[in-house]
């Protein structure tokens, strides 16, 4: 900014101070002090009270109980919180507009993808009825058709019902009970041995239930066993890329397990029946394949702007008060 001052900055979840006017790192004490005692009411309560924190420093710093001195003090503080409330308004209204904008586009990346689970098993529905109406049918294999068709319709109602992205979990777990019961019916029906009741295949659901597990590790990550079909399992002993079921990202199709935690939602009705509640938020966010969104394509926002020019330099002038970034604390605020 190039003028003497003092600067406060909410980056991410952290709050920030440091100031010229004031003498060093006493405007990391004072936002400390607001942080602690206003966190609760959020950014703005936190912000107005350090503003409010500032002008009495500044006052006893220049020893103003003069009416003079301390009319301008005042003066100055309204001005102060003017100037921050109006772009704070405008940066939490954007930022609200903006999220609302995400989940809407969220929500139709995993209605599509979900809509795909749905015709591929409605199709299987449609291709076991004939032999299910035999009159010499297996009546447990009916039983699990029919079951197959109420999961279908369940999660068909469930679709057109969703209006966030988390709607889609109970969709996809309907799913995949209707897909095992499928292949189960199918099974009895051809004189097979009955499947065993396991997570679906990690790299495409509608492979169906899974064989076993295989050791694989996507590129970057660390290898891990995940549920596999045997036609993927063969494939991944085999050295070649498993039939990882991909998704749109940015104008390119990449599998879904590395197309960010939008589609988390829509793999926890699938895996999260089984002990995915680890699995799953593992898959998106690096806990099981290791290597985080980094190792997946994906910068890791907590490591964003480390060395990569996107510091905000020395502000330096007056009585400055150091480094405002790479991931500097000056002693001032706390995390949100």
């Amino acid at each position: 900014m190039g003028r003497p001052g003092t600067y406060a900055a909410v980056i991410g979840d952290s709050f920030r101070a440091g100031s010229t006017v004031l003498p060093r790192g006493r405007a990391g004490e004072l936002s400390r002090e607001a942080f602690d005692v206003r966190r609760a009411a959020g950014t703005a309560a936190v912000l107005e009270d350090f503003i409010d924190r500032v002008g009495r420093a500044r006052r006893d710093e220049s020893g103003s109980g003069e009416n003079g001195r301390g009319g301008e003090g005042g003066v100055s503080g309204l001005a102060l919180v003017a100037l921050l409330g109006i772009p704070l308004g405008l940066f939490l209204t954007t930022r609200r507009m903006r999220r609302r904008r995400q989940q809407r586009e969220d929500l139709e990346k995993v209605k599509d993808l979900a809509r795909e689970d749905l015709i591929a098993l409605g199709e299987e529905i449609r291709a076991l009825e004939i032999d299910v109406d035999m009159p010499d049918a297996d009546p447990v294999a009916k039983q699990e058709y029919a079951r197959a068709v109420e999961c279908y319709q369940g999660a068909d109602d469930s679709w057109n019902r969703a209006r966030r992205a988390q709607d889609i979990e109970p969709v996809t777990a309907l799913l995949e009970e209707g897909r095992f019961v499928m292949t189960s019916a199918r099974s009895r029906l051809e004189g097979r041995p009955l499947p065993e009741r396991r997570p679906p295949c990690f790299f495409d659901p509608r492979h169906g239930p899974s064989d076993t597990n295989v050791e694989w590790a996507p590129p970057g990550g660390l290898p891990r066993p995940v549920p596999a079909c045997s036609a993927d399992a063969q494939r991944v002993q085999d050295g070649y890329e498993p039939d990882s079921r991909q998704v749109p990202v940015g104008g390119r199709m990449t599998p879904y397990w590395n197309a960010g935690p939008a589609y988390m939602p829509w793999a926890g009705g699938f895996f999260g029946g089984f002990g995915g509640g680890g699995l799953v938020p593992g898959l998106f966010i690096g806990s099981m394949l290791g290597a985080g969104f980094g190792g997946f394509g994906f910068p890791d926002e907590a490591s964003a702007g480390e060395g990569d020019g996107s510091d905000f330099g020395d502000f330096g002038g007056g009585g400055g008060f150091g480094d405002f970034g790479g991931g500097g604390d000056f002693g001032g605020g706390g995390d949100f």
